[in-house]
């Protein structure tokens, strides 16, 4: 039976490259009818925090991605990792390690001047039994270090991006604890997903230096290492790795924003993959059907903002109006629902995302606009001709009369419909000038032309 994990680190906001191996490790447990596991790898006693996996839970909740087993916390399991950490121990598969920090910088920086990797080379590693019990007893600070075989090809067939394999002298005897209280991630990691036995580990191309190490973990602990596939890099469209500076990368920041759920979905499940047609809207269920890791790309995938902003855009428009406006309540004055309802009417088919009501639709909540007067003027109207423009309006509006039929009677259409549009909302851009005066109501409508008036004088 197929079975995945999705095993984050709560130390900080979700992030979109975490969302992407959550949801594809999700598709491919569903696609495959296995089990996903969400396994929280919380080690790290000072930056992990509980709201975080807090955090995290709420966007796997929102974002539609359920699990099998778990939450699973590594913190709850150190009794496990004691035991594991002595048999290897006990194996002779790692060993304590007494160097300084100073000695084990400056054999680093020996090698590099050889020209050869920067790694740990064992200077512990056949210490005596008698002289590392002396150490112990003596309190001699020291860390565990996994015994790495000299000069050893590690391979292993990623999914992705097929075979890739490593020497394990670029490796060195690495740390897999401090303590027997403080364990290191490739450990617990390795520990884990032998435990828990995980076929298959989707994951960032970031953690494949990680691969043979935790295949050596395994394999010295009896265990059969799972296959793996490497997802690619997601990069901004200039080409950086994705950062605070180029753009929003945490989830609650698309969710604040006014991002849906089935458009965040949609989009980050092209992010590395495609399903080999051009079809681009994918509801969750179409993405279980049609996910496969063999049409998951090596090279990076772009994170494009304006593709995201035309995903959402769509959802919105396939939105009812009456749950579009509750969807923008927290986005809107109270008022209501029939009131608030007919505004973002106005707005249903120009809406990328729902926060962006609160500007488009500021005018309707104010007492009086305030904007420049220059505004008023349509191309190269004189103001005499702005106030007559607007008065003619302020008639035709106080009679019933229509106010298309108005315009039209002008050379240019423009010349009543700009200065309504402006008296009405302030703005260059906005919804129809009729439409608004019809969600606006008359008296409101001519306040507003009176107050342009005066302004123009």
């Amino acid at each position: 039976m197929i079975k995945t994990r999705f095993a984050p680190s709560p130390t900080g906001p979700l992030h979109i490259g975490t969302i992407r191996t959550a949801l594809f490790s999700f598709l491919f447990a569903q696609k495959n009818k296995g089990d996903l596991i969400l396994r929280i790898e919380d080690t790290d006693k000072e930056r992990s925090k509980k709201e975080w996996e807090e955090e995290l839970l709420k966007g796997l909740s929102w974002l539609g991605i359920k699990w099998n087993e778990g939450p699973i916390r590594q913190s709850e399991r150190n009794e496990i990792y004691k035991e594991k950490l002595e048999k290897l121990i006990e194996s002779g598969h790692a060993y304590y390690c007494f160097c300084s920090k100073e000695e084990v910088e400056a054999q680093k920086k020996h090698l590099m001047a050889l020209g050869e990797a920067p790694v740990y080379r064992g200077k512990c590693r056949d210490l005596p039994k008698e002289t590392v019990e002396k150490y112990l007893k003596d309190g001699r600070p020291s860390v565990i270090r996994f015994r790495t075989p000299v000069n050893q090809v590690i391979s292993f067939n990623d999914i992705i991006r097929g075979k890739i394999s490593n020497n394990t002298n670029t490796m060195g005897d690495f740390v897999i604890a401090k303590n027997f209280d403080n364990f290191l991630f490739n450990f617990t990691c390795a520990v884990d997903d032998m435990l828990m036995k995980i076929t298959h580990v989707i994951r960032g191309e970031d953690h494949i230096p990680n691969t043979p190490k935790q295949i050596l973990i395994i394999n010295s602990l009896g265990g059969k290492e799972p296959k793996y596939a490497h997802l690619p890099l997601i990069l901004g469209t200039d080409g950086k790795k994705m950062s605070k500076r180029t753009g929003k990368t945490s989830l609650s920041e698309y969710i604040s924003e006014g991002y849906l759920p089935e458009a965040v979905v949609n989009f980050i499940a092209f992010l590395g993959w495609n399903p080999g047609t051009s079809k681009e809207i994918y509801t969750m269920e179409e993405l279980i059907n049609d996910f496969s890791l063999e049409r998951v790309q090596k090279s990076a995938a772009i994170f494009n903002i304006e593709k995201l902003d035309w995903i959402n855009g769509l959802y919105i428009r396939k939105m009812s109006l009456m749950e579009l406006t509750e969807k923008c309540l927290p986005y809107l004055p109270q008022r209501p629902i029939e009131e608030l309802s007919k505004i973002v009417a106005l707005y249903h088919e120009r809406l990328k995302k729902l926060s962006e009501i609160t500007e488009l639709t500021d005018y309707f909540f104010k007492d009086k606009l305030e904007y420049d007067k220059e505004l008023l003027r349509w191309k190269d109207m004189s103001d005499e001709e702005v106030k007559l423009s607007l008065e003619k309006t302020y008639n035709a509006i106080s009679n019933d009369e229509d106010i298309m039929e108005l315009a039209n009677k002008e050379s240019n259409r423009g010349n009543i419909l700009w200065p309504l549009r402006v008296a009405l909302t302030g703005k260059k851009n906005s919804a129809g000038p009729l439409d608004i005066v019809n969600v606006l109501g008359k008296e409101k409508t001519l306040k507003r032309i009176k107050e342009a008036i005066e302004l123009i004088k």
